[in-house]
């Protein structure tokens, strides 16, 4: 064989790979060094020359043999109603929509007014677009058109762990109780302002709900601030992956316990090559309205931003956005903690709300089927539009038709 044949069939074979998965190789021997890459015998993070014949990506793309079963794109298609961009709102994290009877419900985060950033020298003034916050919520009986309904769950009274906002929920429905799980500001809101998680619980969809008194998980305070001046970043230690804020609750019913998903995030955070310094954490439960236990395993995930997760088969799926660098993937754990790289997706959905459909089992994307999101219109206002999973380019390709 000379080495045009040798050089042509190692391409064919690592391109394999990559299309079909390992089972590509089945009964077909590599090239001696391309046998040697694929073993670990060759590295491409060595000093040593590259003598295998394949270039780093090559060699990397031998160990990519899932197939295509959790890839998608997503469209994202405009809501009508009370969720369509108004200037001088905002509307934004939706959470999970659920169908009780005929309708579909939706809870979100809704604020009026500009925000001015921190160091402004007026306390009152609003930080972020979640800032002065509260949870409202909007039925719908198609999906598509949305009325807003009014106040879910607003701030508390001066002095409480709520006064100062109430944002990013999400339900769970759960032996027909209705639980909101959502993320809380203690005034004055500050840099180094500690992100908690509270809960409230009602008997119906509409309410009305009733808070629990105490947070439902709070971060680790394991780090410890460097001087007395108000930046996150600067720190003496930084602690856990959670020791500054939890964020981005997520609840779910999970092998007859409870558990919370959330975002961590850590005092001193740094920058990595896959962006900010972002993970996942899970708390448990035997009791919906706790006490949470932070797993040991604790994070959970080494990227992603709002949590996204679903059940399937047995374990729970989850989308990975915005930060670290596994970010824009769909991962799967069969047990809830272990979460691997399924399919690498592009431009998902931000802050998405999954429908809560009871057929998740059904295929790995059917609990990601549909849901809502939050966009940005002219002036930076938040609202609320719908996304749809994609798998046009999917079921044209691996059914050899033509696309464009």
């Amino acid at each position: 064989m000379n080495w045009k044949t040798r050089n042509s069939r190692r391409s064919f074979l690592t391109s394999l790979a990559v299309v079909t998965g390992a089972s590509a190789f089945s009964g077909i021997p590599l090239p001696a060094a391309a046998e040697s890459s694929a073993s670990g015998t060759t590295s491409s993070g060595s000093s040593s020359p590259n003598t295998s014949g394949l270039s780093a990506a090559s060699i990397r793309a031998l160990n990519y043999t899932k197939g295509p079963e959790w890839f998608c794109s997503f469209d994202i298609i405009p809501t009508g109603g009370d969720l369509a961009f108004e200037e001088g709102i905002h509307r934004r994290d939706p959470s999970a929509v659920i169908k009780v009877g005929d309708f579909f419900y939706v809870w979100y985060t809704k604020s009026p007014g500009m925000s001015s950033g921190f160091g402004t020298g007026d306390p009152a003034k609003k930080v972020f677009p979640w800032d002065l916050s509260e949870v409202w919520y909007a039925t719908s009986k198609d999906g598509f058109l949305w009325k807003e309904q009014g106040l879910a769950v607003g701030r508390g009274p001066a002095g409480s762990f709520d006064d100062r906002s109430v944002f990013t929920a999400e339900v769970l429905v759960h032996n027909g109780k209705y639980y909101l799980v959502y993320q809380v500001v203690q005034a004055p809101y500050l840099n180094r302002t500690k992100n908690k998680i509270a809960m409230a619980v009602a008997d119906s969809p509409d309410g009305p709900w009733k808070k629990l008194p105490q947070p439902l998980l709070e971060p680790s305070d394991t780090g410890e601030w460097l001087g007395a001046v108000d930046n996150r970043f600067l720190v003496k230690k930084k602690g856990t992956f959670d020791s500054h804020k939890v964020h981005d609750p997520c609840l779910m019913f999970y092998k007859d316990q409870f558990w919370l998903y959330y975002k961590g995030e850590r005092m001193g955070e740094q920058m990595t090559f896959g962006g900010r310094e972002i993970a996942w954490g899970v708390a448990i439960a035997d009791n919906p309205e706790g006490p949470y236990i932070k797993s040991k395993f604790n994070p959970v995930t080494n990227s992603g931003h709002e949590v996204m997760v679903w059940p399937y088969r047995g374990g729970i799926a989850a989308l990975l956005s915005t930060d670290g660098p596994e970010k824009n993937t769909i991962q799967y754990a069969k047990d809830g903690i272990n979460f691997e790289i399924e399919a690498v997706i592009n431009r998902p959905p931000e802050a998405g709300g999954l429908f809560r459909t009871p057929d998740s089992d059904k295929g790995p994307l059917e609990g990601l089927r549909w849901g809502l999101c939050h966009s940005f219109g002219p002036g930076g206002w938040g609202y609320i539009q719908r996304f749809e999973v994609d798998e046009r380019l999917k079921d044209e390709i691996m059914g050899k038709r033509k696309y464009e």
